[in-house]
């Protein structure tokens, strides 16, 4: 017998002796005096092995088939052994019509799958998640997620992940080769074009998005710059448990997205972003909550396409010389058109670097035209710990690619001349 029988035995044969009324030992056993009635007439006539179950060692009438349950243990085994049950009790029934709760399939492989859906619950710091936003729009959290997304089958990249705090919705995603300011301002064009603009942007303190260096305290990144120009407050996080939300989102990605990404043979960022839409709407649709407050505090954005392009760009300032030129990464360019009266000398422009390469002179919010004087070799990109990954796999890829070289020991590198042997020693 089990604990609960073996406990309920003793409250029925109280009972039946008296000891206890039987409204008491409803109460305690929690239920009702019938039922109880029932139980003790059971005790009475066929002693202790009368308040068994009479369905131990028989099959349940809800039970599936064996058949079937064995075609699905199957199906797990051959392509959802890494998945947790839930996730895979979704697509036996998308991709393979079996309806199932998440216990049915069982254990597999010693009961990993219980271990699986252990690791899958909530961090430590979950616990103690930050205070959502009240209306949809409010704020959003944003972050890059390298990771190895397309398992063996594809390079290593980022997902960068923008995420509504007071719904939890995924408001964008887009896989690129590396978390730059270039991905954060082409992902943040993406949202500004289909949803408007959020009251405030949630981030941590990387040097994208803040300028750490006690010296240049106050100064504005590129990407904050932008945000600054296009009325979008800037909340940094001090710690990663405290962007809570779009952490945990990460991890539901590098989980789910994986294996969908797997199971439909994508294996290029360019495959994958257009899958990304379909995904989003099915992840939402299954965790997206409704926010506190059913107004939208999306704002219109007031700049034009063109001024977003230029808002969203590097910019650079440059003071012109006495002929009106100025020198950016190794070239020299001249305005044109300004007549002879000079009128700029002296002026300080912005130079709006596209991340196409190409370049429009702003000053004083007007476009001015230009020439190209002189053109020199253009300087080695900069990296940051968060992109030098992908430099180093596209060095390795170019390496690779070309045949084995070997310059000779004088080789004129960049023009610096050849070099002397030291003169030989007499004996």
């Amino acid at each position: 017998m089990s604990h609960k029988e073996i406990d309920r035995l003793e409250m029925i044969q109280a009972v039946a002796n008296k000891h206890l009324r039987q409204a008491e030992a409803a109460q305690r056993l929690g239920l009702s005096v019938r039922q109880v009635k029932r139980l003790v007439r059971r005790y009475r006539e066929h002693g202790a092995t009368g308040l068994r179950s009479g369905h131990r060692g028989r099959r349940p009438n809800n039970a599936i088939a064996e058949t079937v349950r064995q075609e699905v243990l199957a199906l797990v085994k051959t392509h959802y052994t890494d998945f947790g049950p839930t996730l895979a009790c979704e697509k036996l029934a998308e991709r393979h019509g079996h309806h199932l709760s998440v216990e049915t399939p069982g254990p597999v492989d010693g009961g990993r799958w219980a271990m699986a859906a252990q690791a899958t619950q909530a961090s430590p710091h979950s616990s103690a998640p930050s205070t959502a936003a009240p209306a949809w729009g409010s704020s959003f959290k944003i972050d890059g997620s390298p990771h190895d997304w397309f398992e063996v089958r594809g390079p290593r990249c980022t997902l960068m992940v923008f995420i509504d705090d007071a719904t939890g919705r995924l408001m964008a995603l887009r896989f690129v080769p590396a978390e730059t300011t270039q991905a954060y301002m082409e992902t943040l064009q993406q949202y500004l074009d289909q949803h408007g603009r959020p009251v405030a942007l949630y981030s941590d303190k990387h040097s994208i998005f803040r300028v750490n260096h006690p010296e240049h305290d106050g100064e504005l990144t590129q990407f904050s710059r932008a945000l600054k120009t296009l009325d979008i407050a800037a909340i940094h996080a001090n710690t990663p448990q405290a962007k809570g939300r779009v952490e945990r989102a990460n991890q539901t990605l590098q989980d789910r997205l994986v294996k969908e990404l797997r199971l439909r043979e994508i294996s290029d960022i360019d495959a994958a972003n257009a899958f990304l839409p379909t995904f989003m709407a099915d992840f939402n649709a299954r965790f997206a909550v409704e926010p506190q407050s059913p107004q939208d505090a999306h704002r219109p954005v007031l700049h034009s396409p063109e001024e977003q392009a230029l808002i969203l760009c590097l910019h650079h300032t440059r003071k012109l010389s006495k002929n009106l030129c100025f020198q950016f990464k190794n070239r020299e360019y001249q305005l044109q058109g300004q007549g002879k009266g000079y009128r700029l000398r002296g002026a300080t422009l912005t130079v709006c670097e596209a991340f196409d390469g190409t370049i429009t002179l702003l000053h004083q919010g007007h476009i001015m035209p230009y020439r190209l004087l002189a053109e020199g070799e253009p300087p080695t990109p900069l990296d940051d710990e968060k992109s030098v990954h992908h430099s180093v796999d596209q060095a390795k890829a170019k390496q690779t690619a070309k045949p084995t070289y070997k310059p000779a020991p004088d080789h004129p590198w960049r023009g610096r001349g050849n070099i002397t042997p030291a003169p030989a020693q007499t004996p």
